[in-house]
């Protein structure tokens, strides 16, 4: 079968290549189809700073058109994930702003979320060490999550006097952990160890830390080797379907699946499936 001839300005518009991107304020690495983001001020813990969310929020949204990215792995450096706002480049400088500032930033910061949800490619969060306020936020936006023992997670905004309703986390952390666990973690800004959120299900499994980044790296492998935009429906509807009734959410699947019966993907597979089942036959 000949495979259909892509106009180049069709392509031009709606894929692009990432391995080549250029990180100001953290470290992007490319390798087949896995890139990683390294939070990289390890003297900090990794802390964020106004440029590197307006770059994080820029660069999930430029991965809607990735050609060669197909599963993200987000880490910090150092043996921490990372530790939040930094306190003197931006908290200290919001205390300042008035109103309209305050909403510019908290509109910014929350775009982070939206981007890595809007995002098609599967994202995995790689938690070690301190994973703070607008880190343990990253790590609760992203789509799987690895961690270790040692790993603590806390939502602090309650800490210096903000509520925690921050970055989507009221509607986001009550689906992974529960409403119950999630008031407790909101209202209190209580540290949530490793150990305890693997068993309340907010980390998907435990590694030891020096192999929590190979171990992250080697799933977001063997998702890339799947079907990608398979996986991307997927990632769209386990968002979607939040807002949708149950017969709404049969119907949305019907529609996303039989799109996928379209695909090359689709159609490997099977044929894959077919030639081992065909019959081997060894010689005298």
């Amino acid at each position: 079968m000949t495979e259909s001839v892509i106009d180049p300005g069709l392509l031009a518009g709606n894929r692009r290549p990432m391995a080549g991107y250029q990180a100001r304020h953290f470290l992007w690495e490319v390798r087949d189809g896995v890139a990683t983001v390294t939070l990289n001020r390890p003297e900090r813990k990794n802390p964020l700073t106004f440029e590197s969310y307006a770059e994080l929020r820029d660069l999930f949204h430029q991965l809607k058109w990735a050609d060669d990215v197909r599963v993200v792995v987000l880490v910090g450096a150092g043996g921490n994930f990372c530790s939040g706002g930094d306190v003197h480049e931006i908290i200290g400088p919001l205390i300042r702003l008035k109103a309209p500032e305050l909403l510019m930033f908290t509109r910014m910061t929350g775009e982070v979320v939206k981007t890595i949800r809007a995002c098609p490619q599967p994202i995995i969060a790689a938690v070690d060490g301190v994973c703070a306020g607008a880190g343990a936020i990253l790590a609760m936006a992203s789509d799987l999550r690895l961690a270790t023992a040692r790993s603590k997670t806390a939502f602090l905004f309650n800490r210096v006097g903000l509520a925690g309703c921050d970055m989507g986390a009221c509607a986001l952390l009550p689906r992974i952990v529960g409403q119950g666990r999630a008031s407790e973690l909101l209202y209190t800004g209580r540290s949530l160890g490793g150990e305890e959120g693997e068993r309340w299900g907010f980390f998907n499994r435990l590694c030891e830390p020096d192999a929590l980044l190979a171990d992250a790296q080697a799933l977001a492998a063997q998702l890339a080797q799947g079907p990608s935009f398979a996986n991307g429906i997927t990632k769209t509807m386990l968002h979607q379907e939040w807002a949708m009734t149950i017969d709404q959410a049969i119907e949305a699947e019907a529609q996303a699946q039989a799109i996928c019966m379209l695909t090359q993907d689709f159609s490997r597979a099977y044929h894959a499936f077919v030639d081992k089942q065909k019959p081997r036959f060894q010689g005298d």
